[in-house]
């Protein structure tokens, strides 16, 4: 679980603050103390938990895009920290087929920007670059991917990630390997769920657009197999990570972030337990398509994680798909979404152990 001393008074950057992973982040951070500064563009979705749960007046916050080298240093200079969570990303598998160019100038150019501009700062003693489990070669099977496993990707989006992983790859063992200085670690989570996000062509979102709207949600491939988790579950385990590197360079490698076996669920299942869980009714349709490739099969193997840094998931699927309806109630309800957010990390922290 994650160490609230050791965040206290830390010098935080990160880059995407203001996305749904990001906010979640920014606001458990700033909860434990820490100093956050945040990187972003602005909202990615109108709504958004940027914005929805007051996540702007929790940081400070720079305007400014990753694939601009001088933003960038600009950043690292006035928020001088001591961690950097990299998280700014074009995160959308289908959105990465219509611009593929912005896919990889985000991911891959935003990746290098990053890690040049921390190889020539001062101060920097660890550095977490979230990626994907979609970063892997893709070989058809059900087998779970391990940190050992060839990158690969057959869509711009993953490619864009295994094109990421190896450039922190290359970065640490050709400029980052000096064990005083900074020590990059990257990260790969599994399809993550939430209250507050309102992504496109994501599942978790367009069911509940639909609970909070006609009621009729369209699912393109009920049968595909995704590794579900809350989002504070991979955030636990990105902040266990930099915790550890701190404490010692070699940890300075690659981890996955992902369920427990029994969490690895079709599409279809996810969202029948959505509906059941709904004060309301869902009207769940399956899309004909035609639809853009995806993989059919996605499984993540975090033995390593649970071995050397004593991670483990705190939310089962269950508890998790429980926390997104509790969150979008709130919001259907009127509440105070920053409280209710704070509330759900409280209660996360509450349970967190370690085995």
């Amino acid at each position: 679980m994650v160490n609230p001393r050791f965040w206290e008074g830390r010098r935080v950057l990160i880059t995407g603050h203001s996305g749904f992973k990001g906010s979640w982040l920014t606001l458990w951070l700033v909860s434990l103390g820490a100093h956050v500064t945040g990187l972003s563009t602005g909202a990615p979705t109108k709504p958004s938990l940027y914005e929805v749960a007051g996540t702007a007046a929790e940081a400070e916050s720079i305007d400014g895009d990753v694939r601009d080298i001088a933003v960038v240093e600009r950043a690292l200079s006035r928020a001088d920290p001591e961690v950097v969570i990299h998280m700014a990303a074009q995160s959308l598998v289908r959105r990465s087929f219509l611009e593929p160019r912005e896919t990889y100038e985000t991911n891959v150019l935003g990746t290098v920007n990053v890690l040049d501009a921390v190889r020539r700062a001062s101060g920097v003693r660890v550095v977490v670059n979230v990626t994907s489990d979609k970063c892997y070669e893709n070989r058809g099977w059900e087998s779970s991917c391990r940190e050992c496993d060839p990158m690969g990707g057959q869509d711009p989006y993953s490619s864009s990630k295994g094109c990421a992983e190896l450039v922190t790859h290359a970065f640490r063992c050709s400029f980052l390997s000096d064990p005083d200085g900074a020590r990059v670690a990257s990260a790969r989570a599994g399809n993550v769920i939430g209250g507050g996000d309102w992504a496109e062509d994501r599942l978790v979102p367009d069911v509940m657009r639909a609970a909070l709207g006609d009621g009729r949600v369209h699912i393109r491939n009920p049968s595909a197999i995704r590794p579900w988790q809350h989002v504070l579950n991979p955030l636990d385990g990105y902040l266990v990570l930099a915790e550890a590197l701190w404490q010692d360079p070699e940890h300075a490698s690659a981890w996955n972030f992902g369920p427990a076996e029994a969490d690895v669920q079709p599409v279809g299942w996810v969202v029948n337990r959505l509906s059941e869980l709904w004060d309301g009714a869902i009207c769940v349709t399956e899309d004909p398509g035609p639809h853009l490739p995806e993989a059919q099969h996605l499984r993540l193997d975090s033995s390593k994680a649970r071995a050397h840094l004593r991670w483990q998931p705190t939310w089962d699927l269950e508890r998790s798909l429980k926390a997104v309806i509790e969150w979008y109630t709130a919001l259907r309800d009127g509440e105070d979404m920053r409280a209710a957010t704070l509330a759900q990390i409280e209660a996360f922290q509450r349970v967190c152990t370690r085995p």
